[in-house]
Parts: structure tokens; C-alpha cells; sequence
């Protein structure tokens, strides 16, 4: 599964990781510590947070690692795993019969069916077969540049056809999924990850920083009080270079962007945000960040803001008291209301 956000960079890794802070209520030492997997959601997972050994924050840390490479397989809708119903198996036979799932499943699709609500559809994870047909075109562009094509139209409409995500049957008390629509597939990825990451830190005591490739998410403040700094990349920079650096004490800051996922047909470049309207990629935006106190909730209103211009999404915003910045097809930038109580000088 691959939701391919925008890299976002951990300002805070490029410290060195060591000294040691006073943690006020106790009067004991902690230390800085970090931690990268590379089996999670197929990216890059780093976490730096602070405890009064090595020992507690491995444990902390495998913990995170343990949750979410449960969330990672479940969630999955390319590959299938012994022993567990995942996402792939709802699609290929939760149209014959219900599906008995893993409560974690259920909980993400009455999340999702949420977000669908309220983003007036903007993200919609029964998006699935037009979401194929944009995955496909653009696996066979990544390999062979040459023969890059775009999905045929008129696939695209007929798949548009099934996409009605109150056609997905969820029976919470049972656990069950069923498809009233035989052709309907399921596409977790505008959501899954930010989803389960802050699934993974909620109960998390110790202050922590994560970014699951580019969501970044933390559990509270430093333990001297101070908020964690987060560096969003520069559009269009190729160095990794940053464009605003924002402070985050217990949230969640998630980009969605056209610069890191795309292929390029007839030199034109498609990215991998697909608008449901259209069927083809966004145009509104280069970037769009959003922070908001729920990891979940941030990586959905990313994709939705990345969707509708800003007049909506500021709207959306309101309703979550979230803050977002807008970078624009030009590279001009645009601020939400409060976005200047959290960007670093």
C-alpha cells in the first residue's frame, strides 16, 4: 500500500542525539534517543523521543514497531499474509459473502466512511477501481518512460460507475464487510497510514516524535516544555531543502503534494492524487499541509484540501479547528487562519 504523501523533514533528526534534559515532575534524566524501521507502509519510519533509559524507549519503540506492522498488513491491498484477512481479501470476496474482519478493519472503515461524510466526498476510499486503473498506467510509465500512457477515459467513467461508498456493507457488531456493489474496490491509502499511526502513539506516556514517510505526528511536548520543530520540504527543491518550519507539541502535521509520486506522459507530469470529479490528478495545488491534533484526521483533510479550492477548505478546517499552508501551482504560498501561531520564525 502506498499513499505516497510528500516527504516532510524531521528538523529535529538533524541534532545530534545526545544530552540529556530534566524531566520537571520527577527531577530524573532523560535522554534522547531515535529509532527507523523499514517495513512499515512501505517507507521510511523514524521516531525520536525522550526516556530515562535506552531500555525503556526500545521497548516504547518496538511497541510502535509491533502495532504498526499489524496495521500495515491489514491494511494492505496488493499482498496477502498467512493467517490474516486483510484488505486484499475484502476486495476479492467481500462481494460474494460478508467478510469476518479484525475489529482494527472496522474501525478504519467507519473512520473512513466519516471522512467521506465530511469531506463532501472528496476522499472516498471505494475509489479503488479508478485508483487501479491511475496505479497501473503509472507502474508500466515508471518502467518503461517510453511507452507512457494515460488510463482510457471511458475505463475511467465505467469504473467512476462503482465507487458509492454506501455500498460497503459494515456490521460493527459481527465484524463483518460486504460489497452490495460487485465491482466496488476498496483504496485505503489517502488515510490508512496517518490512520494508524496515530493508533500506534495514542497511549504512548513518553514525548515522541514520529514521521511515518513524511506524516509526522507527536504524543506531547518536549520535557522541558518546548514543542517539537518540523520542517516542510520546499516544493521545489531538490536538496531536501525546507520552505516553513512549523512547532508541533501533541499533534499531527501531514502533507499531500504532486512532487513526489508522478509519471510523465507526452512531458506532462500526472501525479498520484486523483480527483473523483475529474478522475484525472488535481490541479489546485502543488502542496498542502494541514495540522490538526489527529493523525488520521490529518492525513484525510491533506488529501481533501489538495481537492477544492481554499475558500472550502478553509471551511473544513474551521469545523476541526485545524490550520493548513496552501502552495500554490506557482509556488506562491497561502496561510489558513491561525497558520502563524504555529510557523516557526
Amino acid at each position: 500500500m502506498k499513499k505516497g504523501k510528500c516527504l516532510i523533514i524531521l528538523l529535529t533528526f538533524i541534532i545530534v542525539f545526545t544530552g540529556c534534559t530534566k524531566k520537571e515532575s520527577s527531577g530524573k534524566d532523560l535522554e534522547r534517543y531515535s529509532a527507523t524501521f523499514l517495513s512499515l507502509f512501505d517507507t521510511v519510519t523514524s521516531m525520536v523521543g525522550y526516556a530515562e533509559s535506552e531500555e525503556e524507549f526500545n521497548i516504547v519503540s518496538k511497541q510502535i514497531h509491533d502495532e504498526m506492522l499489524t496495521y500495515h498488513r491489514l491494511y494492505d491491498i496488493y499482498n496477502s499474509y498467512d493467517g490474516i484477512v486483510n484488505m486484499k481479501d475484502i476486495n476479492e470476496n467481500a462481494a460474494k459473502a460478508p467478510v469476518k474482519v479484525d475489529p482494527k478493519i472496522i474501525d478504519l472503515l467507519l473512520f473512513s466512511k466519516e471522512i467521506y461524510k465530511e469531506t463532501n466526498h472528496r476522499v472516498n476510499i471505494a475509489l479503488g477501481s479508478v485508483l487501479l486503473l491511475w496505479h497501473e498506467a503509472r507502474e508500466d510509465g515508471l518502467y518503461d518512460p517510453s511507452s507512457a500512457y494515460l488510463p482510457d477515459m471511458d475505463e475511467l467513467l465505467e469504473a467512476s460507475k462503482h465507487t458509492d461508498l454506501d455500498k460497503v456493507i459494515v456490521d460493527d457488531k459481527n465484524n463483518t464487510v460486504y460489497f452490495a456493489d460487485p465491482e466496488l474496490r476498496l483504496d485505503v491509502g489517502a488515510i490508512a497510514k496517518g490512520y494508524a499511526t496515530q493508533k500506534a502513539i495514542e497511549n504512548v506516556d513518553i514525548s515522541l516524535l514520529i514521521s511515518v514517510g513524511g506524516n509526522v505526528a507527536s504524543t506531547k511536548a518536549k520535557p522541558d516544555g518546548s514543542e517539537w520543530i518540523v520542517g516542510l520540504q520546499d516544493t521545489e527543491g531538490v536538496d531536501g531543502s525546507y520552505k516553513q518550519k512549523v512547532k508541533l507539541d501533541k499533534g499531527a502535521v501531514v502533507t499531500s503534494g504532486d512532487y513526489q509520486r508522478y509519471y510523465v506522459v507526452d512531458d506532462v507530469a500526472y501525479h498520484h492524487i486523483i480527483d473523483p470529479d475529474t478522475l484525472m490528478p488535481g490541479r489546485y495545488w502543488r502542496a498542502v499541509s494541514v495540522i490538526v491534533p489527529d493523525s488520521g484526521l490529518a492525513d484525510g483533510l491533506s488529501t481533501a484540501l489538495f481537492l477544492m479550492n481554499m475558500e472550502d477548505g478553509q471551511k473544513l478546517l474551521d469545523k476541526f479547528n485545524g490550520v493548513a499552508l496552501w502552495t500554490a501551482l506557482d509556488g506562491t504560498e497561502y496561510k489558513s487562519k491561525g497558520f502563524d501561531k504555529v510557523a516557526k520564525d
